[in-house]
């Protein structure tokens, strides 16, 4: 995980040349202060936030302290600049909102390349548990003209969905399916759950910046880490188009399990895996 160290990638990994009203040696300082705080990739990191002060249109130096101070102080890197770097989009995000994680870039490859397979002129897209909206965003950018929902029962993930999906898709506020307007029910094509999976007892094992700066709703996934999964699943089958296919994260260890809940919910789950990305995936479509 570069250069963030506790919750996605990075907006941007690469090194930058500092921008004109940000001299090099205010970048240097900066990195000597995030290095001193266990920042990883320091040096990329003051690049990224030299080009964030700077963007501000203000005292470029002044602003630059403030976004070191924050990120030092063990905000995550993204929410600092505003923004995370997700499947070729840049997503907007901030306080309060779940980063995506570039693991999940393989689950939306995977769904990327059933929405362009998908029938019919315009298909519909679903992200569920949508947080900022990045994957519905990714979708909506995919290339397949469809008509693209997203859903998070946390206002404040709703807010930053609705800036991210502007122009490019419907986000409605609610828990699960009950936020989907009825008119979906049965026309899905791809449904995208990046729910909560991390057990309740993880939780305090979890990186500082995710257990502090991300809501709870979005990391804990109850005893096991299958409680949304199980709710997702049982539904799922009333909202997906015939072939239509649900598409959801896990982790190594919980898959069997996670592949039985899809099974018992008449979905036909198949496992994938990425091990670039450590990423575990099911997919789980409903039987035409």
């Amino acid at each position: 995980m570069s250069p963030s160290s506790g919750t996605s990638s990075s907006p941007g990994a690469d090194a930058r040349v500092p921008p004109a009203d940000v001299p090099p040696s205010a970048v240097a300082a900066a990195t000597v202060r995030l290095r001193a705080a266990g920042c990883v990739f320091a040096e990329e990191e003051a690049a990224l936030l030299a080009e964030a002060a700077a963007s501000g249109g203000g005292d470029g130096l002044a602003a630059l302290d403030r976004l070191v101070a924050r990120r030092a102080a063990g905000h995550p890197l993204e929410h600092v600049v505003g923004w995370a770097e997700f499947a070729g989009v840049r997503i907007a995000v901030g306080p309060g909102v779940f980063v995506p994680r570039r693991r999940t870039e393989f689950l939306l490859a995977l769904a990327r390349d059933l929405l362009a397979r998908a029938p019919g002129p315009v298909p519909v897209a679903v992200d569920l548990c949508c947080g900022s909206g990045a994957a519905a965003a990714a979708l909506a950018a995919s290339g397949r003209h469809a008509e693209v929902h997203a859903a998070d029962i946390d206002p404040v993930a709703a807010g930053w969905a609705r800036r991210n999906l502007a122009g490019v898709g419907e986000v409605h506020e609610g828990d699960l399916y009950a936020a989907l307007p009825a008119a979906l029910r049965g026309r899905v094509a791809v449904l995208v759950a990046n729910v909560p999976y991390v057990p309740t007892a993880d939780l305090p094992l979890l990186p500082a910046e995710a257990r502090t700066h991300e809501p709870r709703v979005a990391l804990d996934g109850g005893d096991d880490g299958l409680a949304v999964l199980r709710r997702v699943a049982a539904e799922a089958g009333r909202w997906l188009a015939p072939g239509g296919t649900l598409l959801v994260e896990t982790t190594g260890r919980q898959a069997r399990t996670a592949r039985e809940v899809l099974a018992a919910a008449g979905l036909a789950p198949a496992l994938h895996h990425d091990e670039d990305r450590a990423a575990t995936v099911l997919t789980g479509p409903r039987p035409a």
